[in-house]
């Protein structure tokens, strides 16, 4: 009796999380990459865990999906201990994750993709291709995404990558995804059908635990959020209680009296300042025609555009990466030859890539190797390179760009995101470039890392060169002097400084654009 009393007081419990981590710690070596952290995610909840590089994300992330075994600490799911490591059949039963890379194989199918080595029912049976097809159409139907299952992997948009890696994890029975920065490479439109589908799925009891740098998505999306800050958890608030303020103050551990802001003012329009770099009537095949568009000495331009606007290509032509159809590219009066890298730097361009992953760092080698990829001819007589110079030279790059790393003979690889970037920008520096060229230049990084390197390009310009941000992210752009638009491979519009977030989204979003129109006047952010 009792005990019939004791539960009828007590009522029925609550369901226990789909993942609950608790008094995390681990150490590689000397590092301390997690301090007693936790979390806790329910079933059907949009979880966002932010924090800067280096706070510690990644690390959990590795224990969550039974990569690493904590030093110390439990983790378990649905309040079951997690299975032993190794044991991948049933890790991948309790929990996925959708890394910012995509780890979809591009020459297969997508059925082929969804059933990697369970494509039939025994090691030694053939594959029933049709069925297999089949089985395909049925899990994308369930969930909802609308992809071929015959279609080839690399024919896919990112956004459907990332929709069949979904689709993926939940065939597994997992009811826990990991987003890993997923909307690194969408734009606005991408971003708002994953979020929809994200939602839906959440209907489902399907639970997300959302990493993101960028912080109007959490507001977006979730429902609650997790700070953690040099490698301890910090605090976990509800979504609608946390004004963005005390979230950067959160995660940074400075108030806004003591921070710096994101980036200084544009200094004022330079009259008579020289015309370092000019895009002549540039046609390139799939991305822009007859578009013309001109940066001065003291200028940092940003040229905005969502991802098909063709705006990446404009700005990586200008570095050589791409040839021209027509037109003409000219940097401090010296014709770029499109298509060639060399003829792109030794006219002065400097290029801080999109992805610095794939285009912007070589992982196995070393922090003064990667600096100095593009002035190897300075670094020792007769096309020698000798160690002592490249350790110098590196060493300057360091102090003058604020990477943190133990030294110039770390691994790139073992750096954080922001200080990785911060290697990129070091080695398009390294050549004392006339014009930078910075696509998505804060792409994955943490708010004090992309303040850093925002007044960073900002001092470039002020010290008499120029800078191009090719970005649809609207703080970068705020470091800008003039924002140019482009939809649809042509310049749609034009924003001078003191532009409003809701034009320039609409712009580049192509509604209620007007050609070469120029808007100013103050917005919200006090500019």
């Amino acid at each position: 009796m009792a005990d019939t009393a004791t539960a009828r007081a007590t009522g029925p419990q609550p369901p226990a999380p789909v993942a609950e981590a608790t008094g995390i710690s681990k150490r590689f070596g000397a590092t301390v990459a997690l301090r007693d952290a936790r979390i806790s995610i329910t079933a059907g909840e949009s979880h966002a865990l932010v924090g800067r590089n280096g706070a510690g994300k990644s690390t959990l992330v590795s224990i969550l999906t039974g990569l690493q075994r904590p030093d110390t600490g439990s983790l378990r799911f649905s309040g079951e201990a997690a299975p032993a490591v190794g044991d991948i059949d049933a890790w991948r039963s309790r929990v996925a994750c959708v890394y910012q890379r995509s780890t979809i194989i591009g020459d297969l199918t997508v059925a082929e993709n969804l059933f990697l080595n369970r494509q039939s029912a025994g090691a030694v049976q053939p594959i029933r291709w049709k069925q297999l097809r089949l089985r395909a159409e049925e899990l994308l139907g369930e969930y909802g995404v609308a992809v071929n299952p015959a279609a080839q992997a690399k024919d896919l948009t990112v956004e459907q990558r990332q929709f069949v890696e979904i689709a993926r994890a939940l065939s597994f029975g997992a009811r826990f995804i990991i987003l890993d920065e997923p909307t690194a490479k969408l734009d606005a439109r991408g971003i708002d059908r994953l979020f929809d589908k994200l939602r839906g799925l959440q209907d489902q009891g399907v639970a997300f635990l959302f990493i993101s740098h960028h912080l109007q998505e959490v507001y977006d999306l979730c429902a609650t959020v997790t700070v953690y800050r040099d490698a301890a958890h910090i605090l976990t608030a509800p979504v609608a209680e946390l004004g963005h303020q005390q979230l950067v103050e959160a995660m940074t551990g400075e108030s806004a009296s003591s921070g710096s802001a994101v980036a200084s003012e544009p200094s004022a329009p330079r009259t008579g300042s020289a015309e370092l770099v000019a895009i002549d009537g540039l046609t390139l095949s799939g991305a822009c025609q007859d578009l013309s568009l001109s940066v001065r000495s003291g200028e940092v331009v940003g040229l905005a555009g969502a991802a098909a606007s063709g705006n990446v290509q404009v700005g990586e032509a200008v570095a050589g990466l791409h040839r021209a159809e027509d037109g003409r590219i000219s940097v401090a009066g010296r014709t770029v030859r499109t298509g060639s890298v060399p003829s792109a730097l030794a006219a002065g361009v400097g290029l801080v890539p999109e992805d610095r992953h794939l285009q912007g760092l070589v992982n196995n080698r070393s922090v003064a190797e990667n600096a100095t990829l593009t002035v190897t001819d300075q670094l020792g007589p007769f096309g020698t390179v000798l160690p002592s110079r490249t350790r110098t030279f590196a060493q300057r790059m360091i102090r003058d760009l604020d990477i943190k790393t133990p030294g110039a003979a770390t691994p790139v690889s073992a750096l954080s995101g922001g200080n990785q970037q911060k290697v990129v920008v070091a080695r398009a520096l390294a050549t004392d470039p006339h014009v930078l060229v910075a696509i998505r230049p804060t792409n994955g990084v943490d708010v004090k890392s992309k303040e850093f390197l925002l007044a960073r390009i900002r001092q470039i310009a002020d010290g008499g060169k120029a800078a191009l941000i090719v970005s649809d992210e609207l703080d970068d752009l705020r470091v800008c002097d003039r924002v140019v638009v482009m939809f649809h491979g042509s310049v749609v519009a034009e924003f001078d400084r003191g532009w409003k977030d809701e034009l320039v989204v609409a712009a580049m979003e192509g509604v209620g654009t007007t050609t070469a129109s120029t808007a100013s006047g103050n917005d919200e952010h006090g500019r």
